[in-house]
């Protein structure tokens, strides 16, 4: 395999001890270590440090046996291509949120200006037969910055975020800059068939382009594929972790805080993506219906600084504090607390044991990318006695995982039923709907995700190779039969809705990210 140069906005060295950097350890960071020590590869983005005279870092040699380079950046560029257009501008759009969006030209030339400074740094370190990997929406020019240089070496683009209707984006005044940067790229990769979707939407109908079945595109004067990788973890990996940190101190005081009854969790960095007014709302409803259920549960939401200094993150956090003190202040007993609300993270082991206690796990964002939160969830639990995973539509993780509690996180009604459906669920229903999303997740791992796209990258950028292989199969294709595998098993599950499970149906197609042929 040859050399791979993963590009990214920050680079994570081993081990990270916060739940800041939980979703990326939990899926990006163990992908690109694994990929990038079986290639003696290069990991290559900020540093994380601000200089008035930003310097190089590396290439250093990492246990794994491949290198990193950092470099750092200058206080005003990281105000306005980080803080300012990254954040302020891309995020919301990217997240259907274009009102949200704080849009100012400035900032957009410090976003170019950073983006052509990573290439100017990573031309000199670069061979002439890598292949190249640039991550997510921080870096969206970076592959016609590369190719202006005259690299012609096969580039591949992942998306972590959702993408949204071509409306959506179009409210960004330089959104046909970004995607004919993009257009440069060999392979463009998304989280899901809905946000594939999307983007050929744009390219037909906002750039005037044209979109083949097979994933071809052609746009900007140029040809392109694009096509469904959705990312994942390590569920053996994490399986273990969380039973080895089920009974550490932080969750024994957890359950204790609890009363030793049902545990609900929520887990997410404090944002206006994931729905979390909403889901406590949900929960004070339920709790008003249920009365029954009080002191027999608790809700835990663990939300953890992020972005904090930004107007939205300070009302959305100004928020939940009024609604959390609102539900204890009506719904609280001398020995009995409804609601915690911690505002900070914990280290990702002692996260794994969390999750493995919690007898449902709550995920209901408004609008975002894969919640890796939701497959770690499923692979902390016990075998034996398996919690609840609620997941909003809305989700990446819902178009595989729908043997979860599907839920629209804005009926606020819809949702605290499904709470209590979670709550009184039998356990051979909680086994069987634990078993058809463990399905999933075995066969679809993090070691699958990146070694599909990196097989799809080296098809892409041949122009007679077939299609990239992260592709969608119709249920009925000959090898969904012969292969018996638990995706196709477990079609019909929810009694309750009619909804297919365990792989979700677009438009009659089973999403399968396979590079096995």
């Amino acid at each position: 395999m040859k050399r791979l140069v993963v590009i990214s906005n920050r680079v994570a060295r081993a081990d990270p001890r916060t739940t800041e950097d939980a979703g990326a350890s939990g899926g990006l960071a163990v992908a690109v270590r694994e990929a990038l020590s079986e290639t003696a590869g290069l990991w290559f983005g900020w540093s994380g440090q601000l200089s008035e005279t930003p310097a190089l870092h590396g290439p250093e040699m990492q246990p794994g046996g491949y290198r990193i380079a950092t470099v750092d950046l200058t206080p005003a560029d990281h105000r306005g291509y980080y803080n300012g257009y990254a954040n302020e501008a891309l995020w919301p759009v990217l997240h259907s949120a274009p009102h949200l969006m704080h849009h100012d030209a400035d900032r957009y030339t410090a976003y170019r200006s950073v983006n052509r400074q990573f290439v100017d740094r990573l031309l000199p370190l670069l061979h002439p037969d890598d292949m190249i990997w640039i991550h997510d929406y921080h870096l969206l020019p970076a592959a016609e910055d590369l190719r202006r240089r005259g690299l012609r070496n096969p580039i591949g683009f992942f998306l972590h975020t959702p993408f949204p209707a071509a409306d959506a984006f179009a409210a960004l005044p330089e959104h046909r800059a970004l995607v004919e940067g993009l257009a440069h790229a060999d392979l463009i990769g998304f989280q899901t068939a809905s946000d594939l979707r999307a983007f050929q939407d744009y390219i037909r109908w906002e750039a005037g382009g044209s979109v083949s079945m097979d994933g071809r595109m052609e746009a900007f004067g140029r040809h392109f594929r694009a096509s469904v990788f959705p990312i994942s973890i390590d569920p053996a990996a994490f399986a273990l972790t969380a039973e080895r940190h089920a009974d550490s101190d932080y969750c024994l005081k957890l359950a204790r805080g609890t009363g030793r009854g049902a545990l609900m969790l929520g887990v997410d960095r404090l944002g206006y993506t994931k729905g979390l007014p909403h889901r406590m709302l949900a929960y004070e409803r339920l709790l008003e219906l249920q009365p029954d259920l009080r002191r027999r549960m608790a809700f835990v939401q663990i939300a953890s600084q992020s972005r904090s200094k930004l107007p939205e993150y300070v009302a959305i956090r100004r928020e939940l504090e009024e609604i959390s003190g609102r539900i204890n202040g009506r719904f609280s007993e001398p020995d009995w607390t409804p609601l915690r609300y911690i505002n900070r993270g914990i280290p990702r082991e002692t996260l794994a044991g969390v999750l493995r206690m919690a007898r449902m796990a709550v995920v209901t964002p408004l609008h975002d990318g894969m919640n890796l939160v939701a497959k770690e969830y499923v692979a902390a639990q016990n075998p034996e006695d398996p919690g609840v995973l609620m997941l909003s539509r809305f989700a990446g993780a819902a178009q595989e995982l729908d043997a979860a509690l599907i839920v629209n996180p804005l009926d606020h009604d819809e949702t605290a039923r499904r709470m209590h459906q979670g709550l009184t669920m039998s356990l051979e229903e909680r086994r069987e709907r634990w078993e058809a999303m463990m399905a999933v997740l075995s066969a679809n791992d993090v070691s699958r995700w990146w070694r599909s796209f990196v097989r799809a990258l080296a098809d892409a950028a041949n122009p007679t190779a077939q299609p990239p292989t992260g592709r969608l199969l119709r249920r009925d294709h000959p090898r969904l039969a012969t292969e018996g595998s638990a995706v196709v098993k477990r079609e019909g599950f929810m009694r309750e809705t009619g909804a297919a499970t365990s792989g979700r149906v677009h438009n009659g197609l089973l999403m399968r990210a396979s590079g096995d042929a």
